[in-house]
């Protein structure tokens, strides 16, 4: 009798959908296991934040209360928006507004400028003091520089201050490297440009921190009339936009710039041509009828100018100062961005008082307003 074995069944090779399969399940059983240990933790979280806002609305010594806060807690900047003088009606009556009215041409092919930099204190709102560097020994902003199209400007810089200075003109084509450098304590140096590009530009200090020395008050306007004259205008006003930062009040004794509030953008003021309201105090005036020309610069150094006149519209305005094309007609709003220029004409025929803004109304009420008084009218307004 012969003997049989049994044969013991082979398995068969384990398919590529089982061993994906097994590998999804162990995968899901890490993911679950992780989120269960990120959900106690979370839940550890949320209890110790109650426990630590039920201990902050019991009385705690203040020291520990610090301790355990002001590592992580963003005080807001101190601000000096507004402050002024007690007397300050009085003090801005008695303020000698800058003379916006724009400045004649030079005749010649070349146009001499000499400018001394200097440090001294200017007012910048009524009975505040701020310790500025300054153009031509001019506070804030520089003088005017007014030129034809095709003239040639020769800009002779002394630096009369403490610190290495320069000066950046936005209507130049030349090497900053050679026109634009730094002119030390004491010293004196000369370059030529041609004025080539028609419109109202920005000039400014270029050292570094250029934040710092635009925002120290090294800023102006320079206007270059094309040389095809524009359509006649009546009058003519130059309104250079900045704003100030502040590291005190500027009453007792002169502030200077908090470069922290100039880097978070948090003015105390911002003014038409350096002081604020000036032009409210003492409006620009013109008569029913006329033709008023504004060249309005933002200087910044880093807002822009919202130009708007309330109570009329802009029969022309030449945006970004290019006055080559055509102008925009019946707009109410332009940007000025800063280190732009733009120049706006309104005809007003109704005798009254007519604000002068940037409609971004926060600057005005930090001093960016003024008013255009149009004919022998009485009274204030209350913008």
């Amino acid at each position: 009798m012969s003997a049989h074995t049994s044969p013991i069944p082979r398995r068969s090779p384990e398919s590529n959908a089982e061993a994906f399969a097994k590998a999804a399940v162990l995968l899901l059983g890490l993911l679950v296991g992780t989120l269960a240990i990120v959900a106690v933790l979370m839940w550890a979280d949320a209890r110790q934040a109650r426990d630590d806002s039920s201990s902050a609305a019991s009385p705690a010594p203040a020291a520990a209360h610090n301790h355990a806060t002001d590592h992580n807690t963003a005080l807001p900047l101190n601000s000096f928006a507004g402050v002024v003088a007690p007397n300050a009606q009085e003090l801005a009556k008695a303020h000698k507004p800058y003379d916006a009215t724009m400045p004649p041409l030079t005749k010649g092919d070349v146009v001499k400028v000499h400018m001394t930099l200097k440090d001294m204190t200017v007012d910048i709102a009524p009975g505040v003091k701020y310790s500025t560097w300054s153009f031509d020994g001019h506070g804030a902003p520089g003088p005017v520089v007014h030129v034809r199209q095709g003239q040639t400007v020769e800009m002779t810089l002394t630096n009369g201050g403490s610190i290495p200075h320069s000066i950046d003109f936005h209507a130049a084509r030349i090497a900053p490297n050679k026109a634009f450098r730094d002119a030390t304590p004491g010293e004196s140096f000369t370059f030529r440009f041609k004025a080539t590009d028609p419109g109202v530009f920005m000039y400014h200090c270029g050292t570094k921190p250029v934040l710092a020395h635009i925002a120290n008050g090294m800023y102006g306007a320079i206007v270059v009339s094309p040389a095809k004259p524009l359509p006649k205008a009546d009058r003519e006003y130059v309104l250079v936009g900045s704003e100030w930062y502040l590291n005190a009040d500027g009453i007792k004794e002169p502030a200077s710039l908090d470069m922290a509030k100039a880097r978070t953008m948090a003015p105390d003021w911002a003014t038409f041509n350096g002081y604020a309201n000036q032009y409210v105090t003492h409006p620009l005036t013109s008569k029913p009828g006329e033709t008023v020309r504004f060249y309005v610069v933002a200087a910044g150094p880093t807002h822009n100018v919202n130009f708007h006149v309330v109570g009329t519209i802009f029969d022309r305005a030449w945006a970004n100062a290019d006055l080559v094309s055509a102008p925009q007609k019946g707009v109410q709003t332009v940007i000025v961005p800063a280190g732009g220029g733009g120049v706006f004409d309104v005809k007003i025929d109704e005798p009254g008082l007519y604000p002068i803004v940037s409609h971004a109304f926060a600057h005005v009420d930090l001093g960016q307003v003024g008013i255009l008084k149009v004919g022998n009218v009485k009274g204030t307004m209350s913008h």
